[in-house]
């Protein structure tokens, strides 16, 4: 006698065979080419980008996608302005007659957000803690004091305790984390903001912030009128001892003093300098759109999104001389299972009530710039837009026997993700690593920071017939020795079904969405709330 899960999942992969099926291979194929060489490692700007974003149009209107982006045509226009600090960029602190002076790439790394080829700025330095007002724990690390036309440092993370619900225990949220830094001393009129790097406070080496930051970074174009920081940087942990010494003060000191709610500004006394020289140029990018319209008459003008980012690293410094950072696994496995899922929903013989809307976007390697603009010039108003499930960077190691979702227990989603999780046979795993904040990482975040309930169906970790910890040990693997490299490269022997069983759990779970009578929202309380 079948068990009722067996029931369950044979009856799901016979709806899926019906709809045309989700295949594997076709997923391995999208992802061998998005991969090849002849792609350059899709950059934005370049050649390969281009050929990218054509080949995926091209799928979804294979698939019978309808065009949905400018002008009848399949793509966004996004334009973006790349800027890349020069090496003779400059950056001292003075107090007394003393004067230090950082090194570019040894010392500090940072970029000037006012899109300017030549940025000087000089002000006084504040150190404000972690950088963080957030009332819903009554933590405020400004108390009033104005910051404006000043030079802010502070430290990233946040606060810790003992409490699991002060500020979401050891999960990072988005008040950790460092675009929020740098957004929130702009909003308080901040002419500059350095950050000071530790390994424990940042969750990475100061290698992965100079790789990052010594390079071009993409900047959604500023409209007539925006401002941006003269500043953002980092600095390294020597670097931050060598600036505080000036006024007296020590790293260590400091961290714990941002550890007290009491906390308040402390001036240093100190004047910061900088001279940061850039290549600044306008990039022709594009985000690609295509989508299936509902079959309801009324809520056929709603949409359920789902996303993945085309975009890599392009052509850049050689690694055992191979200077293509190709992105198979990062981010060409997620598009793949884009154009896959934009099949399989337009060859349903009954369509969903609600449309379907799918979004491939660029520069997310920059920064998420790519859905930071689709959010801000959205095809479907966010009043309008049901959820977005993003697909980033999944693994082709066997059949999965879990999902990550994480965030969708933040949303209404979270009862109907658990019972598609029970109708495929997976389990649902908690993020292995919530003090890192891969949530405020990947593309469904500038949708989450828009108000719409977001998340992203995650890679597997673990897989059937494997050894416990195999995909732990797996990722270990990718992430030490292939993440960002260009080694991350497609491999004939990878096993794509954990890729196709992601494909068809966003598939059930996004046409479950699409049929029911209200639009999903966070759950009360949530900081993305829907207002």
């Amino acid at each position: 006698m079948l068990k009722p899960v067996a029931i369950l999942l044979i009856a799901a992969s016979g709806l899926l065979a019906q709809e045309g099926s989700i295949s594997a291979e076709r997923i391995r194929e999208h992802d061998r080419f998005l991969s090849l060489d002849l792609l350059e490692g899709r950059g934005v700007g370049a050649r390969g980008g281009d050929l990218a974003t054509e080949y995926i149009a091209t799928q979804f209107a294979l698939a019978g996608a309808k065009p949905a982006g400018d002008d009848g045509t399949y793509f966004q226009k996004v334009p973006l302005v790349g800027i890349e600090t020069q090496p003779d960029a400059t950056l001292n602190a003075s107090v007394w007659g003393k004067l230090v002076e950082f090194k570019w790439l040894d010392d500090f790394v940072g970029v000037s957000q006012t899109q300017q080829p030549n940025t000087r700025f000089e002000g006084e330095a504040i150190f404000v803690g972690h950088g963080i007002t957030a009332p819903e724990y009554q933590w405020d690390d400004f108390k009033g004091v104005d910051v404006t036309g000043k030079v802010v440092v502070l430290f990233t993370n946040e606060p810790t305790s003992t409490d699991p619900k002060f500020f979401d225990g050891r999960a990072l949220t988005y008040y950790g984390r460092w675009v929020y830094k740098f957004e929130e001393a702009q909003r308080r009129g901040a002419r500059a903001v350095i950050i000071i790097h530790t390994t424990p406070t940042a969750g990475y080496g100061w290698d992965v912030v100079r790789s990052s930051w010594g390079r071009e970074t993409p900047y959604v174009k500023l409209a007539q009128g925006q401002r941006g920081l003269s500043m953002a940087a980092w600095i390294t942990r020597e670097a931050g001892e060598k600036l505080l010494g000036l006024a007296g003060k020590t790293v260590e000191e400091l961290l714990a003093a941002s550890e007290k709610p009491d906390f308040k500004p402390i001036p240093l006394d100190i004047q910061i300098r900088g001279h940061l020289p850039a290549k600044v140029r306008e990039i022709s990018t594009r985000n690609v759109a295509a989508m299936v319209p509902g079959s309801d008459p009324v809520l056929k003008n709603e949409v359920v999104v789902y996303s993945a980012h085309w975009d890599h690293l392009g052509i850049a410094t050689p690694v055992k001389g191979d200077s293509i950072y190709n992105g198979a696994i990062d981010n060409g496995s997620g598009c793949a299972i884009l154009m896959e899922l934009a099949r399989a929903w337009a060859s349903q013989p009954q369509k969903p009530k609600r449309s379907a809307l799918f979004l491939a976007v660029t520069a997310e390697e920059g920064g998420l710039k790519g859905s930071e603009y689709y959010v801000g010039h959205p095809l479907y108003a966010a009043g309008k837009t049901a959820i977005d499930l993003n697909y980033d960077a999944l693994y082709p190691w066997g059949r999965a026997k879990d999902v990550v979702i994480t965030g969708a227990e933040r949303t209404t989603v979270w009862p109907l993700a658990q019972q598609t999780a029970q109708r495929l046979n997976l389990t649902i795993s908690a993020d292995a690593q919530p003090e890192q904040g891969h949530y405020f990482r990947s593309d469904h975040f500038s949708f989450a920071h828009g108000g719409i309930p977001a998340f992203s169906i995650g890679h597997a970790t673990e897989f059937a017939g494997k050894p416990e910890g195999y995909g732990a040990k797996m990722w270990e693997d990718y992430n030490t020795n292939h993440y960002h490299h260009p080694s991350d490269e497609f491999q004939a022997d990878w096993d794509f079904t954990a890729l196709q069983q992601a494909a068809e759990y966003g598939f059930l779970l996004g046409r479950e969405i699409a049929n029911q009578d209200k639009l999903p929202d966070w759950r009360a309380g949530d900081q993305f709330h829907r207002q």
